[in-house]
């Protein structure tokens, strides 16, 4: 296995680094903070205009035709920044829908507007069959569930019930409910009550999509990671205490090495899924220690807080929007314990 990128992908992460660079800086973040708004229009229009959103649109329908591993790059670069808004969201639905969908489902998820997936549901880990449930009536197939952790809802919306996977586009029959994040992105619980839906693909897809739905978080995981470790090294090798820098203190090198570990940790998995994912062979075991390692880079963004000493907790400061998000991803994806369980009876 290689882990390199390939020059395409390397040009799609110079691509994505650049842009939000510009239009994800410190500034228009604090801005978008104060805005209110549900997610930065610039900024997705920015991302939209790139290509970005649509990296894994089938070329048919306007989109790049990429797989797994490019969705991986641009959602690690879009992590570094902790850049908030509908891309994880978007890039896998529109994956799944390059995957499983029909050409006419694929033109209407090709990323020019958000899309989102629901996949959790109360009481479940999200390794659980899905307790929703489908039936096909005279005029179409209709969901009857709960479904929770759904980020960015109001779009089209990819839903996986026991009978497979289906789209729902028209809001009818649907009650939402919003839920609170740690990052204040929008997330609700949906709950579906005969709400007419369009069939995408059978019981087969419903593994898949939440597959990718895992690599998507835990590459945007990597990245918020990278970006906070990159922050925390800044603030140790130029903060000065008793005259000296903090990075010549043994105690705070070896956490900084600790925080270091926990991030390749996580890198090495997740790339692993990725790659397999792209070559279609089995990655259950890859995406079980990636979404633990999501978990365990939440704690490490404890650390990089602990180094940081009082600014740490200052929301004014940059690396709060990291310890959120980390929390936020780490939570979607059902915490430590939940990959634990998976991985034991994977084993």
């Amino acid at each position: 296995m290689d882990f390199g990128l390939d020059e395409t992908q390397e040009a799609l992460r110079d691509l994505a680094a650049g842009l939000l660079a510009k239009e994800a800086s410190q500034e228009r973040l604090e801005a978008h903070e104060r805005d209110g708004a549900p997610y930065d229009q610039r900024l997705w229009q920015a991302l939209r205009e790139a290509g970005l959103t649509a990296v894994c649109v089938p070329e048919h329908a306007d989109g790049a035709g990429l797989g797994p591993v490019e969705m991986a790059v641009v959602l690690r670069e879009a992590g570094q920044r902790a850049a908030p808004g509908p891309l994880t969201a978007t890039l896998v639905s529109t994956l799944a829908a390059a995957r499983y969908g029909t050409p006419e489902q694929q033109k209407r998820l090709a990323g020019t507007t958000p899309s989102t997936v629901a996949l959790r549901e109360p009481g479940r880990t999200l390794a659980d069959p899905p307790g929703t449930t489908a039936e096909q009536t005279a005029d179409g197939w209709v969901l009857t569930g709960r479904k929770c952790a759904v980020a960015f809802p109001g779009g089209e919306t990819l839903v996986t019930a026991a009978e497979g996977l289906f789209l729902v586009s028209d809001p009818a029959g649907v009650t939402v409910t919003d839920e609170f994040t740690s990052t204040g992105e929008p997330a609700a619980t949906l709950a579906l009550a005969a709400t007419p839906a369009e069939r995408v693909a059978g019981p087969e897809a419903v593994a898949g999509v939440r597959h990718l739905y895992t690599a998507a978080l835990a590459a945007q995981a990597s990245g918020v990671l990278a970006g906070a470790l990159r922050l925390t090294t800044e603030h140790v090798r130029n903060r000065r205490q008793f005259g000296r820098a903090l990075a010549e203190f043994q105690a705070v090198t070896v956490q900084v090495a600790d925080v270091y570990i926990a991030a390749r940790a996580l890198d090495v998995a997740m790339w692993s899924a990725a790659w397999r994912l792209s070559e279609g062979l089995p990655a259950e075991e890859d995406l079980a220690l990636a979404a633990f390692h999501t978990a365990e880079a939440a704690r490490a963004l404890f650390t990089c807080q602990h180094l940081h000493g009082g600014l740490g907790l200052d929301v004014t400061y940059p690396l709060h929007r990291y310890c959120a998000h980390a929390q936020h991803l780490a939570h979607r994806l059902g915490g430590a314990d939940a990959q634990l369980d998976l991985i034991g009876a994977l084993a």
